[in-house]
């Protein structure tokens, strides 16, 4: 009786064994699963939420983001008169991947409420690769950013520059005359308008 109790016992224990193993193994499988549609649904999410973020920034100035002029703005834009002149400062700066120079070609220009203004910057590839890069922007001091208005620029698309090839981007702007009307900034004096470029794809030639 014993003998035929450690026999049905090791069965018994074997195909227990191997249950518990194809169950391991199916409960791997589906882990695994798991865990590859959430990486890729967060990493869908982490593509989406850039273009959502500008988006967003663009239509309430979040963080200092500029705006673009409606064509009826546009045809009613005139200089504010009395207004104090501002002036606006250009700043640059590059990503650590992204192999440019990127610097403006004037430390600043004076405006005045309601008068168009225009600057350039110059982009430099310094590579023996064609590369593609996006500007990101914003001014300071934060709250001035729904008053800054961009007609042109280079930052509302993608910029691809060739091999060692440079190119001067043009900006063309304007400050909302009604940044007099608003009191948190009637003593302001100066805004800086920022750019930051950042490498989009990896060219392979």
């Amino acid at each position: 009786m014993a003998s035929n109790y450690r026999r049905f016992s090791d069965s018994h224990y074997k195909k227990l064994r191997e249950r518990m193993q194809k169950e391991t193994r199916e409960k791997n499988r589906r882990a695994l699963i798991y865990l590859t549609g959430f990486a890729i649904s967060w990493l869908g999410i982490s593509y989406a939420a850039v273009p959502l973020y500008k988006v967003f920034c663009q239509m309430t100035g979040f963080g200092g983001t500029t705006q673009r002029p409606t064509a009826e703005k546009m045809e009613k834009l005139t200089p504010r008169e009395g207004a104090k002149p501002i002036k606006i400062t250009f700043d640059a700066g590059v990503s650590s991947v992204l192999e440019w120079s990127f610097r403006p070609q004037q430390r600043d220009v004076v405006v005045i409420p309601g008068e168009t203004a225009l600057a350039f910057y110059t982009a430099k590839n310094k590579t023996e690769k064609p590369i593609t890069g996006v500007a990101t922007y914003n001014v300071y001091p934060p709250q001035a950013g729904v008053y800054f208005n961009k007609i042109q620029c280079f930052c509302f698309d993608e910029q691809r520059l060739s091999a060692k090839e440079e190119i001067d981007m043009p900006v063309l702007f304007f400050i909302d005359p009604e940044i007099c009307d608003d009191p948190s900034l009637a003593n302001i004096s100066n805004i800086t308008l920022s750019y930051t470029f950042f490498k989009t794809d990896d060219v392979v030639e």
